[in-house]
């Protein structure tokens, strides 16, 4: 499969819009739904950017079925360009493998820094998405990366924990870097009910706390389609197109197509990279 960082690809596209999927607590398909999420965006004729920023489970090349071998550590160390490391993972699915060096982007010198950016500004205008999968949590680095993209899209599930770290994220993000407004998508529910039913206990309890807006982005129902394509490495809007979780995420993605309610808040690619290496 390619290598280069846009295929070629030299025509005026317009900004790319930027999109963290976080969550609170690990285990609530984040990887799984971001990685879905990507093919089923490609689907529709777009161009999308993945970055992987998840430090302890960098795997969306895994759900692709390959291994990549060169990340932003490389970048960092002076090994290659970042151009050399963007792969499409499928066709119009590019993986910016982060690793570890994603953590690194707030040291680099003033120099590495200018760059990087310069590197960035060739990305720039050849995707119409760019997905963020951030850590689980709340750690500095988990927050830098929702905070410098124009939409933070939440996974929560049905889990009493989950509810909960999901909350304590909204809560710091709002309260240490004023971000404002989220998007929440139920995973692993059985079925619309249920998640607007997590949908309006976190909503209730935010809009009592905290000064946030949540947008209901939709849900993906327990599926054994989902669960099998996952142990097997496999997409499932792929290997499984009609399986309940399948549509699901087709209606996600058409919703996130749609949508520019945040795109004017925050600027796209270049801000995004901007902000994570501390100049603007």
């Amino acid at each position: 499969m390619s290598a280069t960082a846009g295929g070629g690809h030299t025509s005026v596209r317009k900004n790319t819009k930027t999109i963290s999927i976080t969550s609170g607590k690990g285990g609530v398909g984040k990887t799984t739904l971001i990685s879905n999420l990507a093919l089923a965006l490609a689907g529709q004729g777009h161009r999308v950017l993945v970055l992987d920023g998840d430090l302890g489970m960098a795997n969306v090349d895994v759900m692709f079925g390959l291994r990549v071998t060169r990340t932003l550590e490389s970048v960092l160390a002076g090994e290659c360009a970042l151009r050399e490391i963007v792969v499409e993972v499928t066709p119009n699915v590019f993986l910016i493998p982060g690793g570890s060096g994603v953590y690194g982007l707030q040291n680099l010198t003033v120099h590495q820094k200018k760059m990087l950016l310069d590197e960035v500004s060739e990305l720039n205008d050849r995707y119409d998405f760019m997905l963020i999968d951030t850590a689980s949590g709340i750690d500095d680095n988990v927050l830098y990366l929702n905070s410098a993209a124009q939409e933070t899209l939440v996974v929560v599930t049905g889990e009493p924990a989950s509810l909960t770290d999901a909350y304590a994220l909204i809560k710091v993000l709002n309260k240490k870097l004023n971000e404002q407004k989220f998007s929440i998508v139920a995973n692993m529910v059985q079925d619309e009910s249920e998640a607007l039913s997590i949908y309006r206990r976190l909503s209730d309890v935010a809009s009592r706390f905290l000064c946030v807006s949540l947008d209901y982005k939709g849900f993906i129902p327990s599926d054994v389609n989902l669960r099998l394509a996952t142990k097997a490495q496999q997409l499932v809007v792929r290997s499984q197109p009609r399986a309940p979780s399948s549509l699901a995420i087709q209606m996600l993605t058409e919703k996130i197509g749609r949508s520019n309610s945040f795109a004017g808040l925050k600027g796209g690619m270049q801000f995004f990279w901007e902000q994570i290496v501390g100049v603007a």
